[in-house]
């Protein structure tokens, strides 16, 4: 489905790439990420790689005040229970009232009619910034109306694929980076997704921090296959080029239109 929201496509430099990344480890970010089951763990040491500091609490009784102290919050749709249910519009309520990014990531919102419906109330929300993959917008949105319609109420769809495309109001962003064995390990859109938001909480334009935040996740795990042997090794290896990126491996490596 193409887009043609913005009045460009704009270039994304290595420098504002880094020097976004430094901005998230110089300020340790608080991501509050009400994420699935399976990627909690990985979630966590992923932002901690990069500097922010994870908080992961589903209780419907104890997420506001979490959500209330945190830097962003991110809501992923991957295991979609009844607790997370309840918690997740006190979650959002929350960061809204503290002035926090709300990222949403509709996990598999292709696969189940039920889902899918509980997501589009969630976009109806308007949160500041979408990630989702191509086939989970086909099933979010039935026509280009619709998604222009979101996109011109303040969201930031970032859609991944073999090209990431992030689409908002003011800019557009075209980005290459990745690699295929990224698909063999269970959780990394969902960890790539908690690095989006905590690259929104250190920047307002939440375009720019979503490229700048795919790009740093996708580098990293081009540097760590480049090393790897395998899905197993690749988690530490992934862990640690995030932790040890420079700026010459994001200028060597980002790849945007």
């Amino acid at each position: 489905m193409s887009l043609t929201v913005a009045a460009s496509t704009q270039p994304l430099s290595a420098e504002t790439v880094f020097d976004l990344l430094q901005r998230v480890r110089d300020k340790a970010p608080r991501v509050h990420a009400i994420t699935n089951s399976v990627a909690q763990s990985f979630t966590a040491n992923v932002l901690l790689a990069i500097g922010a500091i994870p908080s992961m609490t589903i209780a419907p009784d104890e997420v506001a005040g979490f959500v209330s102290g945190a830097d962003a919050l991110l809501i992923n749709l991957g295991t979609l229970d009844e607790t997370r249910r309840r918690a997740i519009p006190v979650a959002i309520e929350a960061a809204r009232d503290a002035g926090r990014p709300v990222s949403v990531d509709p996990v598999f919102a292709d696969r189940s009619a039920i889902r899918c419906a509980y997501a589009q109330d969630l976009l109806a929300l308007k949160p500041d910034l979408v990630r989702l993959n191509e086939q989970e917008q086909a099933a979010l949105f039935q026509d280009r109306g619709a998604v222009e319609s979101l996109i011109r109420g303040g969201t930031v769809l970032a859609v991944t694929g073999e090209e990431d495309r992030i689409e908002s109001l003011q800019e557009d962003f075209r980005l290459r980076n990745g690699h295929p064995l990224l698909a063999r390990v269970t959780a990394t859109g969902c960890a790539g997704g908690a690095v989006l938001a905590a690259f929104a909480s250190v920047e307002r334009d939440t375009a720019l921090a979503s490229a700048a935040g795919l790009s740093v996740f996708n580098i990293a795990g081009e540097m760590a296959a480049s090393e790897a042997r395998g899905p197993g090794t690749l988690v530490p290896e992934l862990l640690d080029a995030l932790y040890t990126m420079t700026s010459r491996d994001i200028e060597l490596r980002l790849k945007s239109a």
